[in-house]
């Protein structure tokens, strides 16, 4: 279905780099990238532009805009957000989503990843060893960090710093022209390595939907859609928070499939039941 056909890759943040080799090897197409085409008009991570819509939706519109400027068919995007995870309250997480479009069999594959695997931080700074210990936690200068004035402010900004002599230059002339400086993590994805393995990660999802085909119409992306709780307590038997089944359902004809009992437990450890252990 896929081989010998163009993919274009809708990036402008050297995604293709995880992105190429695990689809070409799977499926045989030819990645490219649009090397002019700005997804930052669809948002950016530091607020010049915001992102309207919902990451889904995003990455949709950012691969069919790419795919229509160069009149091909088959097309892959990504969105990424930061921040606290939902259920680890304490904890940072790195949200991905890719989307897989096929115009020609009318195919759309989404994949999520949700990882804490991230450097994601943002910090008000005010001397130089606060900065030492930032660029530490960051991962620097593998990872790179932005410097401005404060959350919000755009018009005094510097991107992509990767070495000592920038980082320290911009960090003191930010330093003596507001008396504090506002630290991140670079989360572009040529600027952030954490952030590129999760996208591999999700990646390789997609690859794994992709090949599953749905048992009614062969339709490739055939998915989890609904994870189902309720597995029962192997002491009291009561239906604890536990995975029960995976509800697969296939977006081209609709047909669904239950599985149960997908991690292979019958039933739920008393530790994590409310009843046994509220």
């Amino acid at each position: 279905m896929f081989e010998n056909r163009r993919l274009l890759i809708a990036t402008k943040h050297e995604k293709e780099k995880v992105l190429a080799p695990l689809l070409e090897a799977a499926f045989g197409v030819h990645c490219f990238v649009d090397e002019h085409y700005d997804t930052d008009r669809l948002g950016t991570f530091t607020g010049e532009i915001e992102r309207t819509g919902d990451p889904i939706s995003t990455a949709r519109e950012k691969c069919l805009q790419a795919m229509e400027l160069h009149q091909c068919d088959l097309g892959v995007a990504s969105e990424g957000s930061f921040g606290p995870h939902p259920s680890i309250f304490f904890m940072n997480a790195d949200d991905e989503f890719l989307i897989f479009i096929d115009r020609l069999n009318n195919i759309e594959v989404v994949v999520r990843e949700l990882s804490t695997h991230t450097n994601f931080n943002q910090q008000k700074l005010r001397n130089r060893g606060e900065l030492r210990e930032f660029a530490r936690s960051a991962g620097f200068p593998a990872h790179g960090i932005i410097l401005r004035k404060s959350p919000n402010e755009n018009s005094d900004i510097y991107k992509g710093i990767r070495d000592e002599q920038t980082l320290h230059l911009s960090f003191e002339q930010l330093l003596s022209k507001h008396g504090e400086v506002y630290a991140e993590t670079d989360m572009r994805a040529m600027h952030n390595p954490t952030r590129m393995e999760v996208i591999a990660q999700a990646a390789q999802k997609l690859v794994d939907k992709i090949q599953s085909a749905c048992p009614e119409c062969q339709t490739p992306g055939f998915g989890i859609n609904q994870v189902k709780q309720g597995l029962p307590c192997a002491w009291c038997q009561l239906p604890t928070k536990g995975v029960l089944s995976h509800v697969y359902v296939c977006a081209h004809c609709n047909f669904t499939q239950e599985v149960l009992h997908p991690h292979g437990k019958m039933s739920q450890d008393p530790t994590y039941c409310d009843n046994c252990n509220p």
